[in-house]
């Protein structure tokens, strides 16, 4: 818009105050030219005098002219700065609310947020902070359309409006996240606590659309701007209380989700700490800190060492040696899975190119790694590369991973089978494996979860479990390994049940590759050193390695 615009305010308002300046000064010659012409007027109509004079009846009447035009403009005035007010609280409205739901917006929240503490604090109330996040709400959308998706979170907030008090405030921060800040009597958290409950009860309930169904959970982080006993702590302002109900739902997706909790201190500590494990991770796998470790596996019939099991390890120069259960859900949430689990097959290929080639090695595969269709052919480039044996490689699939989605991971194990790979079917019996699955799908072996295995040495029924895992893989033709060998009572149990391999503490912790090598060379199952031609012909036969064709990503 620029000056020479008709719309222009600053134009319109130059002509406003010309236009109100003439009727104004028009109303004073009418005052003035009137007390004159007028009663001249008077006499000449009662035949007392003769007519007014011309030049002061035409400045009457341009008068009366100017007075209506300015009276007109007036009321285009008074009519403008009605529509102007009702354009810019339409255009503050529009800033500080969500469009979809009509909640507010991560803005306008903080404002709101702040208005509220200070009239609870006038009246000595609390505020509690709850902040809200829907559980797997991306599937709806990928599965149903962002239309479906738009019209959960409507359905959603209505149902939160109807159960918050008047004063509370409800906004959309962003996607399927939303909060609400409300009052409550200082010292009596319990009354949120009966409104969280309330609304579990109504998320619990199907949202029904004219084509659809749909049943969702939430997870809930709850913060308060006063300690549990009603007395005020810290003093904490809008955006402290939002970070902390952050925290809060952080700690309640983690727990399992569908639940909430208040935000205690000690979440901040395990944020603080999960936030460095991420910066530690990323450091650390630039920096080469992730490497394989080794755990036997044994041929309980004989005794004798069949191949090992690579298990990532993480040398910490701060932390020390932590094991994957710490590390590895972090670097799967961060994107980072893909890149340290490649690193370390590559120097675990290189490690074993040593070992008599009798001896395997098993590597588990993420269910994050299973979602790229390229996974199967860069697994066979590196084993091209490291010139290993696809036949003396074993990869472990949990059960977790044929669920979403069946056909690629099929199509996976197919590939890395017809060039030899061995896959085994990892945690048997903890997830949600058929037997339809197992007669479908071309595992080579199937191992028996520890959770069942360390049941062994308590006699009872528990160990029937194990028993019917192993019927199953007769049945099925197919060899079993049982992981959680810890003591010899459970050896023992495992022997009277047919021949199996089994690994656990039982024979040694997991050992790095120089460990490894010891261990091997004392049992002269240690053939040379990578690239001794000895050892590349007794690994590729007489006449050298053996490439395995694949297909190009």
């Amino acid at each position: 818009m620029t000056d020479h615009t008709p719309d222009n305010p600053l134009k319109a308002a130059e002509r406003d105050i010309i236009a109100l300046g003439i009727a104004a000064a028009a109303v004073i010659m009418l005052i003035g030219t009137g007390g004159s012409v007028l009663p001249q007027a008077v006499r000449a109509l009662l035949g007392e005098g003769g007519r007014p004079d011309v030049l002061l009846v035409n400045a009457l009447l341009l008068n009366i002219a100017l007075i209506i035009f300015g009276w007109r403009r007036y009321r285009e005035l008074t009519r403008e700065i009605e529509v102007r007010r009702q354009a810019e609280a339409r255009a503050q409205m529009l800033a500080a609310t969500d469009p979809l739901t009509q909640c507010l917006n991560r803005r306008s929240m903080l404002e709101a947020t702040e208005e509220l503490r200070a009239r609870a604090a006038v009246r000595g109330e609390a505020v509690a902070y709850c902040m809200v996040d829907l559980d797997n709400f991306k599937q709806i959308n990928d599965m149903h359309g962002h239309s479906a998706g738009d019209a959960v979170l409507v359905m959603m907030c209505d149902r939160i409006r109807t159960l918050l008090p008047r004063e509370a405030r409800l906004a959309r921060l962003g996607g399927d996240e939303f909060a609400f800040v409300m009052p409550y009597p200082a010292g009596h958290a319990d009354r949120v606590d009966d409104l969280v409950i309330r609304l579990f009860e109504s998320m619990a309930q199907p949202f029904r659309m004219p084509e659809l169904t749909v049943d969702l959970t939430m997870s809930i982080g709850l913060a308060a701007d006063h300690d549990a006993d009603g007395t005020i702590g810290l003093v904490v302002d809008a955006a402290t209380l939002m970070h902390r109900a952050d925290m809060a739902l952080y700690h309640a997706k983690k727990q399992g989700r569908n639940r909430y909790f208040w935000f205690e201190a000690s979440m901040e500590s395990e944020l603080r700490f999960r936030n460095q494990l991420e910066t530690g991770i990323r450091r650390g796998l630039a920096r080469g800190e992730f490497v394989p470790f080794y755990e036997q596996q044994v041929d309980l019939e004989t005794g004798a060492l069949v191949g090992f099991e690579m298990l990532a390890r993480w040398r910490s120069p701060q932390l020390g040696l932590i094991s994957p259960d710490i590390f590895v859900p972090i670097a799967e949430e961060i994107g980072l899975i893909n890149d340290m689990s490649e690193r370390l097959m590559e120097q675990a290929f290189a490690d074993a190119r040593e070992w008599d080639d009798a001896l395997t090695l098993s590597i588990n595969i993420s269910p994050v790694q299973l979602r790229d269709p390229w996974f199967a052919q860069r697994l066979l480039k590196k084993l091209v590369a490291a010139n290993f044996p696809p036949r003396r490689l074993e990869i472990e699939i949990t059960e977790s991973c044929l669920h979403e989605n069946i056909g690629l991971v099929r199509s996976m194990i197919m590939s890395l089978r017809n060039q030899g790979v061995q896959i085994s079917l990892d945690d048997f019996g903890t997830g949600y494996s058929s037997l339809e699955q197992l007669r479908n799908l071309p595992f080579d072996r199937i191992k028996i979860d520890r959770s069942f295995v360390s049941e062994l040495k308590e006699p009872g029924n528990r160990s029937r479990i194990v028993e019917a895992i192993i019927s199953l893989g007769r049945g099925l033709d197919l060899p079993l390994t049982a992981e959680g060998v810890e003591d010899e009572e459970i050896l023992n149990a495992l022997k009277a049940m047919g021949r199996l391999k089994a690994q656990g503490y039982f024979y040694g912790q997991p050992e790095d590759a120089d460990a490894v090598r010891a261990r091997l060379r004392a049992a002269g199952k240690l053939t040379g050193a990578p690239g001794d031609p000895a050892a590349q012909q007794r690994a590729g036969g007489e006449d050298g390695p053996t490439l395995y064709r694949i297909a190009r990503p």
